[in-house]
């Protein structure tokens, strides 16, 4: 995203506080539909004063940019793919951003991800995130979750004290009148299952997954798990078992 308007076209559009945004840091945002729902989250990297580059956690990014598209109008600002891939790194200042060479590094604290053409593979930076609670949203999860389900409040990624934007109305009567009944969860998983994966218990739904990262010690996931399901998954030393037979512990819980 890049033209004199990108700064104010992306505050009018995303829900983070844009416009505190300086050049070579980077903060999370989400794009959300008008009933608050997030379509989309990201890391929102501002670049320089006329460029912002936004890296998905989740997604098609055709589709995201075809439909960022229709809200441009008059405003000076071109919306493009930047193509490359990402990998993890060495340690790097939480929140920083570095371009050398056509390789942009995104400081995540504890590591680094790398976006480029040619980065390498390494994804040990996937179970990093997942274990301080960055959710990634499987297409199953899109336009379906609101962001104190997510913890997006905690990330940053949810500005009260900014105007409008879409879901805006709806964020801010969450956040003041209370509502949200859904949290982000990390679990444990007994069987390997694809990402997105909605688990039920007694035909009712249980657990919606988001990611799941299989290792040599365990299978783990986040999760967005309702407020009574998880009261009844932490009274339990074992674990509790879905429908489709899958063993389900609770590790740890994430406020809004």
């Amino acid at each position: 995203m890049e033209g004199p308007d990108a700064l104010a076209f992306a505050q009018s559009q995303f829900s983070s506080q844009v416009t505190a945004l300086t050049n070579h840091r980077w903060q999370f945002s989400s794009w959300l539909d008008a009933q608050g729902r997030v379509r989309n989250l990201f890391h929102l990297a501002r670049l320089d004063d006329e460029r912002l580059l936004l890296i998905l956690r989740g997604g098609d990014a055709e589709v995201f940019i075809d439909a960022l598209r229709r809200f441009v109008f008059r405003s000076r600002v071109k919306l493009s793919i930047a193509k490359g891939s990402l990998a993890g790194d060495a340690a790097f200042p939480l929140h920083n951003v570095d371009v050398r060479d056509d390789v942009i590094r995104i400081g995540c604290g504890s590591h680094a991800m790398l976006f480029g053409a040619n980065v390498g593979s390494d994804d040990a930076w996937q179970l990093e995130q997942l274990h301080e609670g960055w959710p990634w949203l499987p297409d199953a999860a899109l336009n379906e979750v609101l962001p104190p389900a997510l913890s997006l409040h905690r990330l940053g990624a949810v500005a009260i004290d900014k105007g409008c934007y879409p879901g805006q109305e709806i964020v801010a009567r969450l956040h003041y009148r209370g509502g949200n009944k859904r949290h982000l969860h990390h679990v444990a998983l007994s069987k390997p299952v694809d990402d997105g994966v909605l688990l039920q218990r007694k035909n009712s739904e249980f657990v919606r997954l988001l990611s799941v990262i299989a290792h040599s010690e365990r299978i783990e996931a986040l999760a967005v798990i309702s407020d009574d399901v998880a009261g009844r998954l932490g009274q339990h030393d074992k674990k509790v078992v879905s429908d489709e037979g899958i063993d389900v512990q609770l590790l740890n819980t994430w406020p809004a």
